[in-house]
């Protein structure tokens, strides 16, 4: 049913883009829209994204270079019966994620270093299944076209207060229908988008929790990174807002008037309808048994996330020795331990 509905919001927003392309030119105005709406799709496609990971300063690691990081990715996609995905840290004090590229063969995870610094091991399993859910059902192609078209619309729309009321064109609603066009049209783009995005959002929430085992380790997760991203600015982001439902958590700051139009469902409802799916699955298990095996010993793992051995890890990342987790007693009763 998603799906469904997926397609005919996408369907929508084409025909959207259509018509501010009648609006502009008629007939003709409508054509040139659609094939140049089907141009910049596949030149999305094919490019979008290198073109997203370079404008976040994006960079490639490895098993040599993050060898933990990379060895959690590698048994996430396993888990979820999918290739392993190209994997780059951001170099960004906002802790988030987001996953891009055209098909699980050819697609990238990317999380910020303030993510694998400030969340918990399980926390961190737990996002980055979220983002691998997304390549499994290809939202992140989805996402791409969603935010190609939404954009596009938006330059047409510019164009029709300059071209929509010449009197020598096939405009049928004049000046004023002109100028409510290119108001509304991206306007209601956007709705579109937030529709599409949000009900991506919920379904990956449920794969990436299958895929991990654990709903509660991404509830507490997104409990952790809402609260950041309200307080650490993501200058890269709000200098492009239109990539921002691509990350798990909302990444513009809350002063935005594009927090009013969110392409993400609110924080609490999904942490609600995680923490009702691990009731249903019967709650929590141990730490490290989604691996099936356990967690290597503090004195075998890397100093940070780079690598870099003998430097001191964050104090609650991923890579923290037993002595600097919480006690039971710190811990949040709803955390990813139960």
């Amino acid at each position: 049913m998603n799906y469904f509905r997926t397609a005919i919001l996408l369907a929508g927003m084409t025909a959207l883009f259509m018509g501010v392309g009648f609006l502009i030119g008629g007939q003709n105005g409508m054509v040139i829209a659609l094939l140049f709406a089907g141009g910049m799709n596949i030149f999305s496609y094919w490019n979008s994204d290198r073109m997203v990971l370079s404008m976040y300063g994006a960079r490639e690691v490895d098993q040599a270079s993050a060898p933990e990081f990379h060895a959690l990715i590698a048994e996430l996609a396993a888990s979820a019966d999918l290739p392993m995905p190209r994997v780059y840290l951001i170099d960004n004090p906002q802790p988030n994620a987001f996953a891009t590229g055209r098909n699980p063969q050819n697609a990238a995870v990317a999380a910020t270093t303030g993510l694998v610094g400030s969340l918990s091991r399980e926390e961190i399993a737990g996002v980055m299944a979220h983002e691998l859910a997304h390549i499994k059902h290809y939202d992140t192609l989805t996402m791409t076209i969603t935010a190609t078209l939404a954009g596009a619309i938006s330059m047409l729309a510019n164009f029709a207060l300059f071209f929509g009321g010449n009197r020598n064109n096939n405009n049928p609603f004049g000046v004023i229908g002109t100028i409510a066009m290119m108001v509304l049209a991206p306007l209601a783009a956007m709705v579109v988008q937030m529709a599409i995005s949000r009900s991506r959002e919920y379904e990956a929430d449920r794969e990436g929790a299958a895929i991990c085992g654990q709903p509660l380790w991404l509830a507490s997760a997104l409990a952790k990174i809402a609260n950041a991203a309200h307080r650490i600015p993501n200058m890269a982001a709000e200098h492009n807002p239109a990539t921002a439902h691509m990350f798990i958590i909302n990444p513009l700051s809350g002063q935005r008037m594009d927090s009013l139009f969110s392409t993400h469902p609110a924080t609490e409802n999904r942490i609600a309808a995680l923490q009702e799916l691990a009731r249903q699955m019967g709650g929590a298990a141990p730490a490290a048994s989604w691996t099936g095996r356990p967690a290597p010993r503090a004195e075998d793992r890397p100093g940070d996330p780079w690598g870099r051995r003998g430097a001191s890890p964050p104090a609650a990342g991923p890579w923290d020795t037993p002595s600097a987790r919480p006690s039971a007693q710190e811990r949040p009763r709803r955390g990813p331990w139960g």
